[in-house]
């Protein structure tokens, strides 16, 4: 008795085909994406080469050669031909009878209407195919250098933004923490060191230099050093109420995030109630998403005041605005924080992040 197994198909040829030209462009576009330098051209040309199937080819900044893959072509016989390209920003092709290969066809690089270098396809032979296919693959590197310099702007602005978020926070509440610590050295001065070191270890997570993203936990543990050190000033004014899924603990975020809500609960919340207040803070697990809420019984605020906050135009509300631009920054503009409040009312701000999001490594 014979069985017989049925091959994998692996689809027709031109399926094969396109996956291939998908897989090497995609190869060559991780080493774009970080901008055009030695490095990154030395890393994708090879796969370049394979795009257009020609023997050489070269990849120029506006200054000189970066790399070059194929047979032996000189570089400086290369950038002579890029350079003309560069000052003209016009696809060209030349005769080149000094040349290994006799024939070259260049194409500019841009980024914003800038020419920022060339791409030098060396041949045996002309075409107009192989002239469409060498100014599309231009685009694409063109493409590609666009995306690394919006994200290197991205980078820029996300750090501008975390130093004005540190510059807002740090003065009003350095100042009332070590007010309330020094209240403490000659009545309880056990009470005052350890309050002195969770300053300390508050103020090293708040100003510290490296990564763009931390973790939930690290967050909400700073979160809490914060609300002890508030609640040494307040007493018995101030009630707190933390509550975190285990799940959601390693969900990564961009740093100093949620902290800066939290110190705007209790600034513009709670500081202005004459009673006692309570700060709630919540994070749970819901699907593909961490949903944390920040919430108190303050004095709330005015709705609108609040939509200019969130527009940049109110710059009291400690990190709303900032906050808010940048999650939208990170995650998209469906992930912007939403604020619930009203006079009298208190507020509630809910910030949804997902738990898997392309670039956002620690």
């Amino acid at each position: 008795m014979r069985t017989t197994r049925s091959r994998r198909r692996l689809g027709s040829p031109e399926d094969r085909a396109t996956y291939e030209t998908l897989h090497t462009a995609s190869l060559a576009g991780r080493a774009l994406r970080r901008g055009l330098d030695e490095e990154s051209a030395e890393r994708a040309l090879k796969h370049l080469r394979a795009l257009l199937g020609s023997p050489a080819v070269v990849l120029t900044d506006t200054e000189r050669v970066l790399a070059t893959d194929g047979t032996r072509v000189r570089a400086e016989h290369a950038w002579d031909l890029a350079r003309r390209v560069i000052e003209h920003g016009a696809t060209g092709a030349f005769r080149t009878p000094t040349a290994r290969h006799p024939h070259a066809i260049v194409a500019p690089l841009t980024v914003e209407d800038a020419v920022v270098g060339a791409v030098v396809v060396f041949a045996d032979d002309t075409s107009a195919g192989l002239a469409r296919a060498t100014d599309e693959v231009a685009r694409w590197v063109s493409a590609q250098l666009e995306l690394a310099e919006l994200d290197r702007s991205r980078t820029a602005l996300m750090e501008a933004e975390l130093r004005a978020l540190r510059a807002q926070i740090s003065p009003h509440f350095v100042y009332n923490s070590l007010g309330a610590i020094a209240s403490f050295v000659r009545t309880d001065p056990e009470r005052a060191r350890e309050l002195l070191l969770e300053f300390a270890d508050f103020t090293r997570y708040s100003f510290r230099r490296h990564g763009e993203f931390t973790t939930l936990a690290d967050e909400l543990r700073s979160i809490e050093r914060y609300l002890v050190l508030e609640k040494a000033r307040f007493g018995d004014r101030l009630q707190v109420t933390v509550q975190v899924a285990p799940e959601v603990l390693s969900v990564t975020l961009p740093f100093l995030s949620i902290q800066p809500l939290v110190e705007n609960a209790v600034r513009h919340g709670l500081e202005r109630k004459a009673a006692a207040g309570q700060v709630v803070v919540l994070a749970r697990d819901s699907g593909t998403e961490a949903v944390i809420t920040i919430e108190d019984d303050g004095v709330g605020e005015d709705p609108d005041r609040i939509r200019r906050a969130l527009s940049g135009a109110v710059r009291e509300s400690v990190g709303l605005g900032n906050v808010d631009a940048r999650m939208r920054a990170v995650y998209g503009d469906a992930y912007g924080i939403v604020v619930e409040t009203e006079r009298g009312a208190g507020t509630k701000v809910t910030v949804r992040i997902p738990k898997y999001a392309p670039g956002t490594e620690r």
